[in-house]
């Protein structure tokens, strides 16, 4: 019965979203009650269970979220963005813009959302198309895919970020497999799909044709932009390398349980590797640290603090503008945050009604793929939902149970379950339409190139997955 209530669940969901037009945020709230009463939760046990699982997801996450956002609109209002895409066109050549592009989307993607990031890029695909004459589509199909590719892959993005905690993965080795698709993915969504489409005549939409000056003297240096873009990656790997080269450290309660530190964990790991006494104490400190800095959080947040130097301070800017700014990306990503409060919140239902419990019973001689299986679930949910976001924050709490049974890598999870969210995007999701109106192009096309283009990042994505478990 308990797989039937959140079935019902499901279908409720549906009708908030597409029927009654209700925002995630709302459906996924009332969904979460409706699965609670109909498991036999009392209506205060409910709401207990949606305050604390709000409460747990919101410790977690909240940080992380406030801080991408911070970063990418430090990186948009600086113009380090145009800086990127300026100085790496000039660098490749005309004849490989499209890797220039790919190169751009992904580092300024990385700390962005969507359809921030899309927005900031739109207007100087646009200027590439009008100036060098190249198709747009030749242009614009990159873009979309390698955006696509880090929104689905790869934290700080909301979706991955947050089912890293749900299966309680390693978020720097969840990124550090991330990575692994990303180039296959950029290669066959972005530059093979956009050869089909090169000589399609569409041209940038006149009401939407809007430039962003910049005087390119005043633009931020190349090294500066990509300093600032890649230095939450660059720290979030240090992190899994440090749990790849000595071993990843137990959670908190089991440390808690042997009586030990962090630091003393690694104290102990080096002294079984044969490190000598004398030096240990020196590199456990200094691992301590490096880990330290490698949380996403901590991460982030001294991006922003290199952000706010070199792409605000150092180039004239005053701090009261600088925080203006920033207080600003905070409020732009709002509901974003309570969307994944919610799905928090129907995740923790699920827990305490002993839904999981139930599944992890059924998993026990389950012989199906789990990676196969999350991608599917995350699949039919995108299918139904629209939201990729909402689609994997639905499909991992559902899963964890057969993740823990099965045994396989959490953080594989996270990479299958991401990517099926990115699959069979339709007239529900809002990445369709912005591709449509963004890139002139009619029902048909965006369909035979979005959406072919969404499944054939999701499919790579899938298919790393199974390949590194393979090795791993």
């Amino acid at each position: 019965m308990p797989l039937l209530y959140i079935a019902i669940g499901i279908v409720l969901m549906l009708v908030l979203l597409l029927y009654f037009k209700l925002d995630a945020f709302f459906a996924l709230l009332i969904t979460a009650f409706v699965v609670g009463l109909l498991n036999g939760m009392n209506i205060m046990e409910v709401l207990d269970s949606v305050l604390n699982g709000i409460g747990g997801t919101m410790g977690k996450i909240i940080l992380i979220l406030a801080f991408g956002a911070m970063l990418g609109k430090l990186i948009e209002e600086s113009g380090a963005a145009h800086t990127i895409t300026y100085r790496l066109t000039a660098l490749v050549g005309i004849k490989n813009i499209q890797y220039a592009i790919l190169i751009t989307g992904f580092l300024v993607g990385l700390p962005m959302m969507y359809n921030a990031s899309f927005l900031v890029l739109i207007p100087l695909i646009y200027t590439f198309a009008t100036t060098t004459k190249l198709p747009l589509m030749y242009l614009g199909i990159p873009l979309s895919a390698t955006l696509s590719i880090a929104h689905g892959y790869l934290p700080p993005h909301p979706a991955p970020t947050y089912i890293s905690f749900i299966y309680d993965a390693n978020i720097n080795i969840v990124l550090l497999y991330g990575l692994v698709p990303v180039i296959p993915a950029c290669l066959i969504a972005g530059i093979f799909l956009s050869k089909f489409f090169k000589k399609l005549k569409v041209a940038p939409p006149e009401e939407l044709y809007e430039v962003k000056e910049f005087d390119k003297e005043a633009l931020p240096s190349l090294r500066t932009s990509v300093f600032a873009a890649i230095t939450p990656v660059f720290l979030m790997l240090i992190g899994a390398v440090i749990d790849m080269a000595i071993g990843a450290p137990p959670a908190k309660s089991d440390l808690a349980t042997m009586g030990m530190n962090l630091t003393a964990f690694y104290h102990q790991s080096l002294l079984d590797a044969g490190y000598s006494s004398g030096v240990v104490g020196f590199w456990s400190a200094i691992i301590t640290l490096f880990k330290f800095l490698s949380d996403a959080n901590v991460a982030l947040f001294m991006a922003v603090v290199v952000g706010i130097y070199t792409l605000g301070l150092k180039r004239g800017k005053k701090m009261p503008e600088i925080m203006k700014t920033l207080g600003k990306s905070v409020g732009a990503i709002a509901m974003i945050i309570m969307i994944i409060a919610a799905g928090g919140a129907f995740s923790q239902v699920l827990k305490d009604s002993k839904v999981n419990e139930y599944i992890g019973e059924i998993a026990v001689g389950f012989s199906f793929n789990p990676l196969i299986l999350a991608f599917a679930v995350s699949a039919g949910i995108r299918l139904a939902v629209g939201s990729a976001t909402v689609a994997a924050m639905t499909a991992a709490p559902i899963m964890v149970p057969i993740s823990i049974q099965s045994g396989i890598s959490p953080e594989l999870m996270v990479l299958a379950t991401g990517s099926g969210s990115l699959m069979f995007s339709h007239f529900n999701d809002i990445g369709f339409w912005m591709f449509k109106e963004y890139y002139n192009v009619s029902i048909k096309q965006t369909f035979a190139i979005w959406t072919v283009m969404e499944c054939l990042v999701a499919l790579v994505g899938l298919a790393a997955a199974l390949i590194i478990n393979v090795f791993i």
